[in-house]
């Protein structure tokens, strides 16, 4: 799948990844209304307003970029629900040739890691039958509990052909409490790295690895430090946009071949409507508006990379 997203970037010329993380403050009124309508205002009828507000994006967006990731999170807040929401999600983005990386942090050991690993990159065996569950693409992975909880998720990435993205260096102002730890005059967060590097090293795609690693805008020079750290593994890059990471902060998470990195925006995109900028879309339109913040986002890291070259 990691050569599915290199291609899916080479052809699009953005190394863009829309978030899929919608609040209900999200969404504008007319479709709240309608599902409301029809499901009441109810778990039911919050999902349903999830789903159709994702669709009407989507449709708006697939053809600009490579993928998108979902929170979980967000899905996760209407219980079973908000969660068939997300499988729709995925399916649909599927449906449209994107990739998806399911944005689920998930960590733990042993089968309950193992567990994870199946239910969204794997397949579950029910009697002689093994099924796909949410089938993401990609999943996002929390490292703390060491080999013991990323090695059943390498393990289904090799079977599957499918790729995880390991927190690192994360774009929130906290991250710094564990993360920044020195340890032998060392961040804890260039171990973390290091071994992004060494579990990539056994499952390596065309050119990239299957193995990625998920390191915040916020902080552009961690940026930089880890691209030597990590030459291999794609960087998935949150922190754009609204959380204050820029274009020109970025350009060294790439490689000289202008790839290495994907940058994700979520509610700068799902919920650009509501900005200034693209307020005269109104609500009635807000995929419109975002389709114009995804067409923003490529002009600017595009010009970000043209000038560091």
């Amino acid at each position: 799948m990691i050569n599915k997203l290199v291609e899916k970037i080479k052809k699009t010329k953005a190394p863009v990844v829309v978030g899929l993380d919608p609040m209900l403050s999200y969404i504008p009124e007319q479709i709240k209304q309608k599902s409301f309508a029809e499901f009441g205002e109810t778990l039911e009828g919050a999902a349903d307003a999830v789903w159709q507000f994702n669709k009407g994006i989507i449709d708006c967006v697939y053809d600009l970029l490579p993928a998108v990731k979902p929170q979980i999170a967000m899905y996760e807040q209407f219980g079973v629900e908000g969660l068939r929401a997300f499988q729709k999600t995925v399916d649909y983005c599927h449906k449209k040739d994107l990739v998806v990386i399911g944005d689920v942090k998930r960590g733990d050991i042993g089968s309950t890691s193992t567990a994870y690993a199946a239910g969204h990159l794997g397949k579950v065996a029910v009697g002689s039958s093994r099924l796909s569950v949410f089938d993401e693409d990609f999943a996002t992975v929390n490292p703390y509990f060491g080999t013991d909880g990323i090695q059943p998720f390498l393990d289904v990435c090799k079977e599957e052909k499918k790729g995880i993205f390991i927190l690192v260096k994360t774009s929130n102002p906290s991250s710094g409490e564990f993360q920044d730890r020195r340890i032998d005059g060392r961040p804890l967060y260039e171990y973390v790295g290091e071994k992004v590097a060494e579990w990539g090293g056994q499952l390596m795609g065309d050119t990239y690895s299957y193995v990625g690693a998920v390191v915040g805008a916020t902080y552009p020079e961690v940026g930089k430090i880890m691209r030597k750290v990590m030459p291999k593994a794609y960087i998935l890059v949150p922190g754009y946009g609204a959380q204050g990471g820029t274009a020109k902060d970025l350009v060294h998470y790439f490689n000289e071949d202008g790839l290495g990195a994907i940058v994700n925006s979520s509610r700068g995109i799902i919920a650009a409507y509501k900005q200034e900028q693209y307020a005269h879309f109104t609500a009635a339109n807000y995929a419109d508006a975002s389709r114009e913040a995804v067409l923003a986002m490529i002009r600017d890291l595009d010009s970000a990379l043209q000038q560091s070259v």
